[in-house]
């Protein structure tokens, strides 16, 4: 995709701070952290949502789980904990449509979703 951001990053068109790469997955440090660690993890394959995700890319979601844990002990965090984030569309905070799963860490991460208070 000519005009897809994480697609020029795959290219190297556009920079970025790598943290994993093998033949199908890429990793990058995220430019606005929401927490000390961000990194990104995205298929090279474009793919805009997890909705577009066919049979046919189990293995690649896999490898992107595989990659999750690997940079997760790569950065000394697999053991106190880490969250893996996928917003999917406009609704679930999708901002760029390109496939792509947050690994959070580097600090305690408070709940996603709270109880609700009545």
């Amino acid at each position: 995709m000519s005009d897809c951001i994480f697609c020029k990053i795959v290219e190297g068109t556009l920079p970025s701070t790598k943290v994993y790469e093998d033949e199908d997955v890429l990793a990058f440090k995220d430019i606005q952290p929401a927490a000390p660690i961000h990194v990104l993890i995205i298929p090279k394959k474009h793919i805009p949502t997890m909705n577009d995700v066919t049979d046919e890319d189990g293995a690649l979601i896999a490898k992107i789980f595989a990659a999750a844990r690997k940079i997760a002990a790569d950065l000394g965090v697999a053991e106190s904990g880490y969250r893996l984030v996928n917003n999917v569309n406009r609704d679930g905070g999708q901002v760029v449509y390109h496939l792509h799963v947050h690994l959070l860490a580097g600090r305690k991460l408070g709940a996603i979703v709270q109880p609700d208070a009545g």
